[in-house]
């Protein structure tokens, strides 16, 4: 057997080790092979949990003819796109460049093994003929032929491609002045495109996208005090907040999210439940709690953090990437029931409000059974079943417990045990985010396990790697992994204060600048300069599934630059604002990142610190932590702290006294010895307080 992939780390290489294919992972070893017998490359990218990726696999890559037609013809390399984000960044882009359409897993690309240059590629192609598609192994010969006999097509149509790259990127305008026009512009667009009626922008298939509701939310914060503020953007944010938390993307038995929904109602989703979207929608949620007061919103935050700590922790306190879509081999079998089962397990009082609130009184919603969604009013379901709302509100909490408990008895999804710097990073800043609006210590706590974790196995020498699995950290991490944990650490250090760790945000900062930034056109790219020769450095500057890494580099750069009075911070933030200009003219609805960075450099971060005794401190930082001021970072210090950096240092109270200040990115008012004083300061800022 011929097949490399026993010795990776990734569950999802690991689930093809036993293919009949002769697999490499990504390796020179292979492109040496591919040029040695004058064959090209065939690269399929998915991930664990992903459902067509698992579809194609079953039936092409475990089937024995299939294999021995990609062997003979092809070199062929197998990535996780998880690991290898830069990989996938790449090819996506090729993909949707040669077929002018959106990319996907699994992905199938056919390279050049001269140059790693794609000249032809898709995404799932079945094993037979069907879909307009032709059979996977008539594909393979077609194109093997097209290699072979006319290779200088191949070869030309590759540098076509690869040209394009290099102007994905707008090129730089120096003159340009950073205003709010790319604000105005997609708040406009997100209108026109919001569906009105089930949240959300567009129809099928619908995705979370939390960025783009965080955005609303701060927009309409932003100008709540004006003489006309957007209402609407509230709305927008939170009617989609709503109706995904109401649906059947999320899981009403054991919380946290699906990656996305199918249809437009966000009913039925694709099942597999990743860490990438549930950190955000954590933090997004506890956010809405703390914007509108709306229980649901807690509640729905309260599920979603008890299943990341329930399910998602490892043993060394990092957190794990995803639970698979499929179990038993059907897409969503853990999650579905029959009311029948439901009746099984509840008492009759218990079922009579379940039924009606989950609809399991209703028609079957998934292949013959049942997706629990809501289906009515929580009142109204328990006025339906004869109980106060406290009443049903208990009843509905031990219902939800017997159902979990005997879910567990099936057969789980497979979970993706690896752990992801970047990922985890989005984990951290929701728990520290919830932990403070919802005054749950065991949130904050977790966060800073994982904070250890990451220093303990994956932070050596300043420098961060991005994944780690079975005792083994790997591969050089990106600009995400760097940036995201920036944030997260700016968020932890709101729920408690370390000065080390402080310290350690100022090392990847410094890494950031030196590892990553285009020197001549302003920005980072996605991977450092000591990093592997890909066929094209990345300079990402687009939302997708995550927030772009250069929103996000400008974001947590101005934060930490105002925090320490840093100007090579907020310099390098407004060059990146600069750079992706042109984009923000042209596309802002499609950058929403770096328009919250551009938000903040606007209007620049109110930053307050206080400093005391840890239990005033505490006081005063829990008063201000119950109020929903999205550009305000609130940092509590004890008197007597020790190897602060800069201004911080320079402000330590009496003994006895309690003092706090106010800075708006780098004017600072007096200190003020009362938290009636700051926040009377706060409420001048614009932003709530109270």
């Amino acid at each position: 057997m011929r097949n490399r992939l026993a010795g990776e780390t990734s569950p999802y290489l690991l689930q093809h080790r036993d293919n009949p294919v002769h697999w490499y992972p990504w390796c020179e070893e292979a492109f040496e092979e591919a040029r040695r017998t004058n064959r090209p490359v065939l690269l399929s990218v998915g991930y664990s949990a992903c459902h067509w990726c698992h579809v194609m696999a079953h039936e092409s890559f475990e089937d024995d003819a299939t294999a021995a037609v990609m062997n003979e013809l092809f070199v062929n390399i197998k990535v996780d796109r998880e690991e290898r984000p830069d990989i996938d960044k790449i090819y996506q882009t090729a993909h949707q460049l040669i077929t002018q359409r959106p990319g996907g897993w699994p992905l199938t690309m056919f390279l050049d093994p001269d140059d790693q240059r794609p000249f032809f590629g898709g995404t799932y192609f079945p094993k037979d003929a069907r879909y307009g598609m032709p059979a996977f192994a008539d594909l393979l010969r077609s194109v093997a032929d097209y290699y072979r006999d006319r290779r200088e097509d191949a070869k030309s149509e590759a540098a076509k491609i690869s040209a394009v790259f290099d102007k994905l990127v707008p090129p730089v305008d120096p003159d340009a002045t950073l205003d709010a026009d790319p604000l105005d512009g997609a708040r406009a667009v997100l209108g026109e495109n919001f569906d009105q009626e089930y949240g959300g922008f567009g129809s099928a298939p619908k995705f979370p996208h939390p960025v783009t509701l965080e955005h609303l939310l701060r927009r309409w914060r932003a100008t709540a005090n004006a003489e006309e503020p957007d209402v609407d953007a509230l709305y927008m944010a939170t009617l989609t907040l709503k109706r995904m938390a109401d649906g059947g993307i999320f899981d009403h038995v054991g919380g946290g999210f699906c990656r996305y929904s199918v249809d437009r109602y966000w009913q039925i989703p694709h099942f597999e439940k990743m860490l990438y979207d549930n950190g955000p929608l954590l933090a997004l949620y506890a956010q809405a709690w703390l914007a509108t007061g709306e229980q649901a919103f807690r509640e729905t935050a309260e599920l979603t953090a008890d299943w990341i700590l329930a399910d998602m922790v490892s043993p060394e306190g990092g957190f794990y990437s995803a639970r698979d879509a499929d179990s038993e081999g059907e897409e969503g079998r853990y999650y579905v029931w029959t009311p029948d089962e439901v009746a099984a397990l509840l008492e009759p009082d218990e079922y009579a409000l379940v039924s009606r609130y989950w609809g399991l009184d209703g028609d079957p919603n998934f292949e013959g059974r049942w997706h629990l969604a809501l289906r009515m009013d929580f009142g109204e379901a328990a006025r339906a079943a004869g109980l106060s709302k406290q009443e049903a509100r208990e009843m509905l909490s031990t219902a939800r417990a017997k159902l979990l408990e005997a879910r567990a008895g099936r057969v789980p999804p497979l979970r993706d045990e690896k752990q992801l710097t970047a990922w985890n990073a989005l984990a951290i800043r929701g728990l520290a985010i919830a932990g403070r609006a919802l005054e749950r210590d065991d949130l904050v706590d977790a966060a800073g396990h994982a904070l250890d974790f990451i220093q303990s196995t994956l932070y050596a020498d300043e420098r961060l790697l991005a994944t780690y699995k079975d005792g083994r950290a790997r591969f050089n991490a990106y600009l995400d992994d760097y940036v995201f944990l920036i944030d997260a650490i700016l968020e932890y250090l709101q729920a408690r204060w370390d000065t080390a760790l402080l310290d350690v945000a100022v090392r990847l900062a410094d890494r950031v600048l030196e590892h990553f930034a285009d020197a001549d056109g302003g920005g980072f790219f996605f991977t450092s300069d000591d990093h592997e020769a890909l066929m094209h450095r990345s300079k990402p500057i687009a939302d997708d599934a995550l927030p772009a890494g250069n929103g996000v580099a400008a974001y947590v750069l101005q934060r930490l630059g105002y925090l320490l009075g840093e100007t090579r911070y907020l310099d390098a933030a407004e060059r990146t604002l600069q750079s992706a200009w042109r984009a923000l003219e042209e596309y802002p609805h499609g950058h929403v990142m770096l328009l919250i960075a551009l938000e903040e450099y606007l209007e620049p971060t109110e930053t307050v610190v206080i400093r005391g005794d840890a239990h005033d401190i505490r006081e005063w930082q829990r008063s201000a932590a119950k109020l929903y001021a999205p550009r305000r970072m609130v940092f509590a210090i004890d008197r007597d702290e020790a190897g602060l950096p800069g201004a911080l240092a320079e402000r330590a109270p009496r003994t006895g006294e309690t003092l706090a200040y106010r800075c708006l990115g780098t004017h600072c008012d007096l200190p003020v010895t009362t938290f009636e004083a700051l926040a009377s300061e706060m409420r001048g800022s614009g932003e709530n307080a109270g």
